[in-house]
């Protein structure tokens, strides 16, 4: 079997997302504040990349808007040197054009982009709870049922060329069953993709592959069959799966990502305080387990980004 291992373990913490909602956590950010804040914290805690999404500073629902992203992406690249990743997945229901407005107009060094269509359902959240903060939340999640998350072979191969070939940008490559690691290779084997990749594979979401520490090992061993040692490989987990898959892929060779976008809790029915007391947490079972933390530094030169001096803010 190919090794796609490190001496370092990158951790990315993606902070907010466009899963929960507020009702589910006060410690969910929303505003720019707020956002930038928990960015640079969980920086310091170890993080070298930030997943990031915008919400509306209002009431927190999901926004392609690029004035919010550029109300936040300034202030963390000032205060940090991590790694700035961009969704391309925005949030339920915006259109692909309007999930591009943001990353093209800031050029990141990388951006999220999943490698598939499916059923992305998240309604089940809906039944945990009786009141909310907004009146926007209810409806959202649970008009999941009948949501499809569109990655067509056509949008995903004019995203790596408007994003990848014209502004350098690479690429977390969400891969959330296995057919999507067959769609990464095709793309690998049409030259759109070029080595090294850095691919996350998801687990947990319903519509994509189960939190199953079997189809763990058979996606890893999926994309060594496929990619041998082109590749590096990271994993999440939602919800209680966050820290157990992490830890266990760490220990296979790979990296790993935590956040309140992925889970909103530290420990079984703990909320967490911030996305740094995840980050901190995972750090510590991998040092003790004998990893390296990835500086943003060596994160940048484990997956050849163009460098943060290369970004449009």
């Amino acid at each position: 079997m190919a090794t796609t291992k490190s001496d370092k373990v990158i951790i990315t913490c993606a902070v907010t997302g466009g899963i929960h909602t507020p009702t589910m956590s006060d410690a969910l950010p929303f505003t720019p504040d707020d956002i930038a804040a928990q960015s640079i914290a969980a920086a310091e805690a170890g993080a070298s990349i930030l997943h990031l999404h915008a919400r509306d500073p209002k009431d927190g629902r999901p926004t392609p808007d690029p004035a919010v992203f550029m109300q936040f992406l300034p202030r963390i690249k000032q205060s940090t040197d991590a790694v700035i990743n961009v969704t391309t997945g925005g949030g339920l229901n915006m259109t692909v054009e309007q999930r591009l407005a943001a990353p093209l107009a800031a050029k990141p060094e990388m951006c999220s982009l999943n490698m598939g269509s499916m059923n992305f359902a998240i309604f089940g959240l809906a039944d945990r709870y009786n009141t909310w903060k907004y009146d926007w939340e209810e409806p959202y999640l649970r008009g999941t049922d009948d949501f499809i998350f569109r990655n067509t072979f056509r949008d995903i191969e004019r995203i790596l060329k408007m994003l990848g070939e014209e502004h350098g940008t690479r690429f977390e490559h969400e891969c959330y069953d296995v057919g999507h690691l067959y769609n990464l290779a095709h793309f690998v084997d049409r030259g759109l993709i070029k080595p090294p990749f850095f691919v996350q594979t998801i687990f947990g979401i319903l519509g994509g592959i189960g939190a199953d520490m079997r189809n763990l090992m058979f996606m890893k061993e999926t994309a060594d069959r496929l990619f041998g040692a082109d590749y590096r490989w990271s994993v999440l987990a939602a919800g209680r799966s966050q820290i157990p898959f992490a830890t266990q892929a760490a220990m296979m060779g790979g990296n790993v990502r935590v956040g309140l976008e992925d889970s909103l809790f530290i420990g079984r029915g703990m909320l967490a305080s911030s996305n740094a007391e995840q980050v901190a947490k995972i750090r510590r079972i991998l040092e003790e387990l004998g990893h390296s933390i990835a500086t943003p530094a060596e994160a940048r030169a484990i997956l050849a980004l163009k460098g943060g001096d290369q970004v449009g803010f």
